[in-house]
């Protein structure tokens, strides 16, 4: 929230009268206000035709008199102080207001105005102005820019109504500028008054009005509430306290026969008061917390329209009305004090900050365990569930177990709510694991793409769980596609990251033919195998279909011609068997190699 100094320009009903201070509704005489200055007043025409018949300044067109003007006010401020400044013109929803300001010395030369605003208020706002609306609506089309202002600057401000009949309005100046001068942002020595500048006062301030003049002979006071100046016989010294709203008169005695009378207004405003707010206990993944509860609490009744709840972390700065929180305000964990500010949207120095509350946010339980893991098939159990617990959390889970662990031997998803209570809140969070049993590796097929370049060798498995690869004694890898793999014997693993075993076999990567042409023409005349070399004293038996052996081959044989028992064999289909020595010198045949091939004539 920003620090807001306010001008007032119209108080209302005293006792049935409507008290408005002095208005001008030519910029000639435009009436000096400053800061913390009440300025009342209603309009009604807008004498002299200020704008000269032009047509046209900033937003402003001429209306239905044929002048710029209809209904206006003429103010003039200085300022004393650098940094940014805006005003809020406060008015009866039912009206609509419009407003030029002009960075000026005199109105003669006004030039465009550098702030305007001429929108209708059909959505019956209560404001309009240069900044921000103190009622916090930041969608309102009646607002103009923030000002950037230095010391000795000069403005005149136009306030203008197209109705005939008004109820007055307000001023209250805002900005950081009132932040940083928060009692001569603005020039009051333009005001030239033995009683200075009109006092915009709460009800619960003293208000000493100040005629001494040396020499004086007699002091006469006169108060007006809406029916007359009336003069008050007890008060005859040179200063007076004042009680009540009003227009003062003093009528100083300097001589026999000379006297100076100076006037000036008074305005109390109401100081709103803060209800008894209560603590607040929220759980550890609450979403943002809204005031507007609070808001009601602190209302305690009175209206929102005229009273402004806001929230601090710090006393000073609800003192001061800095640094508010927003709507939604994400506590920390653990305890945080909230200072809570009531200011009076008329006059924001008139303001309680006596009350504060604590929120209380649940320190969230600690669920440190995976979301996910393996168990082995044939394995007993595994323990599931946080390490790190407390006593003052309540545990429970899916399957009805009240311990903060559980140990479990089948597969399937596992769910903890934590809660615990405190304050009458209760607070739950929750988190799942994934069981899922680790088969032992098996190897269901390996696929050798051999008799090339780039021979490919490919293990295939069904098994459910986290394995790694490795073919001899080369680096495990994620994929089961080994390349670039050399003919002969070969050892291919396959091992469970989750230690629930390995498995390990022997594969041969070979080369043969897919078909032989036996003709006679030099080419394919011949079936033979590729890469056996390798293999200890390696054996390739050739079976017809019917699994009938016709030709027994050693590694040293240059190879198969198609003939058996000296005869030629049809085209045909034909299968064979390797098989070679291993390191223990038994016989062995070798598995997952492509053992089939055709004879075409």
């Amino acid at each position: 929230m920003r620090f807001v100094s306010l001008i007032t320009l119209c108080s209302f009903l005293f006792w049935g009268g409507q008290v408005c201070g002095q208005v001008s509704t030519d910029c000639a005489n435009a009436i000096p206000i400053c800061n913390n200055t009440p300025v009342n007043g209603g309009t009604s025409g807008f004498g002299v035709d200020d704008f000269l018949g032009l047509q046209r300044s900033g937003c402003l067109e001429p209306t239905s008199t044929g002048s710029i003007e209809s209904n206006s006010a003429w103010y003039k401020f200085r300022t004393s102080a650098s940094g940014q400044l805006g005003f809020n013109i406060g008015f009866d929803t039912s009206e609509d207001w419009d407003f030029a300001l002009y960075r000026a010395t005199n109105c003669n030369d006004l030039g465009d105005p550098i702030r305007c605003n001429f929108f209708d208020n059909s959505d019956e706002e209560s404001f309009m102005g240069v900044g921000e609306d103190p009622s916090g609506n930041s969608d309102t089309l009646l607002y103009e820019a923030w000002l950037e202002v230095q010391p000795g600057e000069d403005y005149y401000l136009m306030i203008n109504n197209y109705s005939n009949d008004n109820t007055g309005f307000s001023i209250q100046f805002s900005g950081d500028v009132f932040t940083t001068n928060p009692y001569d942002a603005l020039d009051c020595s333009i005001i030239n008054n033995l009683l200075g500048p009109p006092i915009a006062a709460c009800d619960t301030e003293d208000v000493i009005l100040d005629a001494t003049i040396p020499g004086a002979l007699s002091y006469s006071w006169y108060l007006d509430v809406g029916n007359g100046f009336n003069e008050i016989t007890s008060e005859t010294s040179a200063t007076f306290q004042v009680a009540v709203s009003g227009m003062y008169r003093v009528d100083v005695m300097t001589g026999p026969t000379s006297n100076i009378i100076s006037d000036v207004q008074v305005a109390f405003y109401e100081t709103p008061y803060l209800g008894l707010l209560s603590d607040e206990t929220l759980c550890f993944d609450t979403t943002p917390f809204n005031f507007y509860t609070k808001e009601e609490e602190a209302l305690d009744g009175q209206d929102p329209s005229e009273v402004l709840i806001s929230f601090h972390l710090t006393l000073d700065d609800a003192i001061l009305g800095l640094n508010a929180l927003g709507t939604n305000y994400t506590p920390v964990p653990g305890s945080t004090d909230i200072f809570v500010r009531a200011s009076s949207i008329v006059n924001p120095f008139c303001f309680d900050a006596s009350e504060q509350f604590e929120i209380n946010v649940l320190e969230a339980p600690v669920l440190d365990f995976p979301s996910e893991v393996f168990i082995c098939e044939n394995s007993s159990q595994i323990t599931i569930g946080p390490t790190n617990t407390s006593l003052l959390y309540n545990y429970l889970w899916n399957t009805g177990e009240l311990t903060p662990q559980l140990v479990v031997s089948e597969a399937g998803t596992y769910t903890l709510s934590v809660s615990t209570n405190s304050f009458g809140t209760i607070c739950t969070i929750e988190k799942s694991v994934e069981v899922i049993v680790s088969e032992t590796p098996r190897i269901l097929e390996i696929i050798v793409d051999d008799l090339q370049t780039n021979n490919r060798v490919e293990l295939v498995t069904n098994n459910i769980g986290n394995y790694q690869f490795q073919i001899d004694d080369g680096p495990l890898q994620g994929e089961s596609i080994f390349t670039n793999i050399p003919p002969g014997l070969h050892q291919v693993s396959i091992m469970d990251l989750n230690g629930c075993g390995s498995i390990t076999e022997m594969v041969t990567v070979i080369g043969f033919l897919s078909f032989f042409t036996p003709n006679g023409d030099g080419i394919n005349d011949s079936w033979y195998l590729y890469g056996i070399d390798s293999l200890e004293q390696a054996v390739i038996e050739v079976y017809d279909r019917y699994g009938k052996l016709l030709k027994i081959l050693s590694e040293n044989e240059l190879g198969w011609n198609g003939t058996y028992n000296g005869k030629e064999l049809p085209s045909s289909d034909y299968w064979f068997k390797l098989s070679y020595l291993d390191i223990d010198g038994e016989r062995v045949e070798a598995k997952y190699i492509q053992n089939h091939f055709a004879l075409k004539r």
